[in-house]
């Protein structure tokens, strides 16, 4: 954060997501990337990135929720601020769209993320499910999933982290 915001030329927001969110909030030890979306882009991010890159030896992608999965209504509302390095802003992309991304996706590492969201109260359990059923509608724009397939998804999780 420090080097985006020393080296960015102007002001502009940065979200971390997945793995990043996951480590910086404690329910992780690690992560192999860093996952950013740049909204709005700050000039020189794209420079101060590749030097990130380069001097801390990191793995740094532009990938978000609402890349894979619709955005949930109110999304921006619930991303998280963390700080503000230079005219740059840090927050944690919405944990909801995270979490039901990561859910979609399916895998180990991902569910026990969105597992540890709901055991320390970052995602609660019937606002995740109320959000699934308000962005289900737009999943037509997404054709690589199947809404139902999703839905079942999201249905073992919730009965998984209520037992």
């Amino acid at each position: 954060m420090q080097t985006l915001g020393r080296y960015a030329r102007g002001p502009g927001r940065v979200y971390f997501t997945g793995g990043a969110t996951a480590v910086m909030k404690g329910w992780r030890d690690a992560t192999v990337d860093i996952d950013l979306k740049l909204d709005p882009e700050p000039a020189g991010a794209f420079e101060a990135i590749a030097r990130i890159k380069e001097e801390l030896s990191l793995n740094v992608e532009l990938a978000s929720p609402d890349q894979f999965i619709p955005d949930p209504p109110a999304s921006q509302s619930r991303a998280e601020f963390i700080g503000r390095e230079g005219a740059v802003e840090f927050y944690h992309y919405d944990l909801y769209a995270q979490a039901l991304a990561k859910i979609e996706r399916g895998h180990a590492r991902d569910l026990v993320d969105v597992t540890a969201m709901v055991k320390t109260g970052a995602v609660g359990p019937a606002l995740l499910a109320e959000l699934f059923a308000k962005i289900e509608p737009a999943l037509l724009r997404f054709p690589a999933i199947s809404a139902p397939a999703f839905r079942a998804k999201l249905e073992r999780f919730l009965q998984s982290v209520q037992s």
